[in-house]
């Protein structure tokens, strides 16, 4: 399938954190050519390749996307939330789909700036204070609407100069793209070792999938891909990552140090372009939790950087989610000629 065309449609679908069994149909379909698709019982999707047995690489890339709850109703058909991971001043006059017994859309207003006084218009509107209008009567919402319904924001797929696109859930929908453009890259070829992919679940509260996948699988190596902060305008300036700059490579203590020099090496080799970002700490992903499986397992983090993150108009660069599949199918493809276990001894 077209990489863009399987952004857009993995993007458009609605999979909040424990309900990522609703990307399962797209993912089965199109990764079925290169593997078994499978689902555990808490929404981890795995597709095994199978190589010649000689080491398990593990690519993991969460499916959940950030979103809100129904947490109580007011007069007049309005909607309380809560909000996970959405910063309250992205969330105002946004359109977003209530997922209760049928979908519902509502609306996220607030109050016209001729009726604010002065202290309400330089004032932070907190997430407590915002509400859902679904132009519903209270009583008929209470009919197909519960307390705790996932909210997810809707908004379409743009596309942008110069191959940037811009949607919701393009943290982490780009890196399964990813992970499929790495998939069929290594169609072309014999690998050596097996590959599992991994669409975690559960990551935007806790890489909770991290955990249970990479404690089930087992691999040699594990490889994050997520998505990073872009180093440009309203991006953190002290990153030099660049939306069309190509796949980021993270240095610092949870990730391995010679695999990623293999990596980088593998980039320089190919001329596929890159960024390094530092990282002394915490990841924030699935890298964090995938390092300290089961009795360590090496691990890697390779983003797609992005602009706007955790906001509704998230936006990457098609070419850097072609060429972060590239990368990582190559070093998969040179281990061929690698002994693993001299890659991974320190």
């Amino acid at each position: 399938m077209d990489t863009k065309l399987l952004l857009r449609e993995l993007c458009l679908k609605d999979a909040p954190s424990g309900a990522e069994k609703e990307l399962y149909d797209v993912v089965n379909r199109e990764f079925s050519e290169f593997g078994n698709v499978e689902i555990d019982e808490l929404n981890n999707i795995y597709i095994n390749k199978r190589g010649k047995g000689a080491g398990k690489i593990a690519l993991m890339a969460h499916g959940d996307e950030i979103f809100l709850m129904i947490s109580g109703f007011e007069k007049n058909g309005f909607l309380k939330f809560k909000a996970v991971g959405i910063d309250p001043k992205v969330l105002i006059s946004q359109e977003v789909k209530i997922h209760g017994k049928r979908e519902v859309l509502g609306i996220i207003g607030v109050k016209p700036p001729h009726l604010m006084n002065d202290k309400e218009k330089e004032a932070a509107i907190p997430t407590s204070e915002l509400l859902i209008d679904t132009g519903f009567s209270t009583d008929k919402l209470k009919e197909i609407v519960n307390i705790g319904d996932y909210v997810t924001i809707k908004r379409d797929f743009y596309e942008l100069l110069n191959n940037n696109v811009a949607c919701k859930a393009m943290d982490n929908r780009a890196s399964i793209t990813a992970m499929y453009v790495c998939a069929r890259e290594l169609n072309k070829i014999d690998h050596n070792a097996d590959v599992v992919f991994i669409c975690s679940c559960q990551e935007e509260v806790g890489h909770r999938g991290a955990k249970m996948s990479a404690y089930k699988t087992k691999p040699d190596i594990c490889i994050a891909v997520d998505v990073t902060f872009d180093g440009g305008k309203l991006g953190d300036p002290d990153r030099e990552n660049e939306v069309g700059g190509g796949p980021v490579i993270c240095i610092g203590p949870n990730i391995h140090a010679k695999v990623r020099k293999k990596v980088i090496g593998i980039a320089n080799k190919y001329n596929i372009p890159y960024k390094v970002e530092v990282e002394p700490g915490n990841t924030g992903c699935d890298a964090w939790d995938t390092q300290i499986s089961r009795d360590g397992i090496p691990s890697l983090l390779i983003s797609v950087p992005e602009k706007y993150m955790h906001t509704s108009v998230e936006m990457v660069n098609i070419e850097d989610i072609e060429n972060t599949g590239k990368l990582i199918a190559k070093f998969i493809e040179e281990l061929n000629n690698i002994e693993m276990e001299e890659l991974l001894c320190f």
